[in-house]
């Protein structure tokens, strides 16, 4: 696992961790967050708003989740395949 991805990782967990579980939508992560839409996660030369993941993404994500872990890694991996990180 890279750096970044770690480190992403790390704040998604964090920050999607607070969220009422499952989640149906994007929209039942906001109130997760710590400052909605504009949190912001940063590493290494990557920064991303909540904002800006939802609407690059958006297509990726397969909901409902069940876990904070199964969102964050189809996060991760779609910004790996669309070469975000």
């Amino acid at each position: 696992m890279t750096d970044v991805r770690a480190e992403l990782r790390e704040q998604f967990l964090d920050a999607f961790g607070n969220a009422d579980f499952p989640v149906e939508n994007q929209m039942d992560l906001v109130p997760a967050l710590p400052d909605g839409p504009a949190t912001s996660f940063e590493a290494g030369d990557v920064r991303f708003t909540a904002m800006e993941l939802a609407t690059k993404l958006g297509s990726e994500q397969d909901f409902p989740y069940d876990s904070a872990e199964a969102l964050v890694d189809d996060i991760l991996d779609a910004l790996e395949a669309k070469e975000l990180i």
